[in-house]
Formats: C-alpha cells, structure tokens, sequence
C-alpha cells in the first residue's frame, strides 16, 4: 500500500512539473490545474478577465505575463470564462471602484 501512496505521490509531482514547464500541455486558460487524490477538485490558476470585456457578451481573458492571475479551489470543469466566474470578477471589479471612488 505504501508503494502506491508513492507512486500516486510521484504521477502528481510529475503532472505539476509537466504543466508549470509546458503550458501548452494545459487545458486552454489555464495556468495550471491539479487534481486532488479524487480527482473531485482542483487546484486552478488562470488569468482573469480583461476589464475591457468583463461587462461585453464575449470576455476574453488576460495574457498570463501580465499576472493577474486567479488562484481557485474548485470543480475541476470550472470555466474561466463561465457565468459564475464572470459574475464573481465583476462584483470584485464594482467593489474594487467602490473603494477607489466612492459611491456612484
């Protein structure tokens, strides 16, 4: 048993290694994303929506260089760019000019 908690231990290392080295090898958007011993959650990171498009029909998300990057525990089919992520980047964003300008 122990043999197999270190394999599945050294699959997980290797998998994290792979898609921080080759991105490419990442589902599209994302940073990263790494499974839990389910298989049930992940761990994600990916760039978050240009604010430029956050309120249009069709958001697009950042370029990762410029760092703005979400950090996300959750289903591992989790959309970036899904209705429940834009709303919550849009809160953030109204919350965020809140607190730079005051009330509207």
């Amino acid at each position: 048993m122990n043999w197999l908690k270190a394999l599945t231990a050294i699959l997980l290392g290797v998998n994290v290694f792979c898609v921080m080295t080759f991105p490419s090898w990442a589902a599209e958007g994302f940073i990263s994303k790494v499974p839990d011993p389910t298989g049930t959650y992940c761990h994600l990171k990916f760039p978050a929506i240009t604010e430029n498009t956050l309120f249009s029909d069709r958001p697009v998300l950042k370029d990762p260089s410029d760092g703005d990057i979400r950090d996300f525990y959750g289903p591992c089919d989790y959309d970036p760019l899904g209705k429940e992520e834009i709303q919550r980047q849009r809160a953030d964003h109204r919350r965020e000019r809140q607190r730079n300008y005051g009330r509207d």
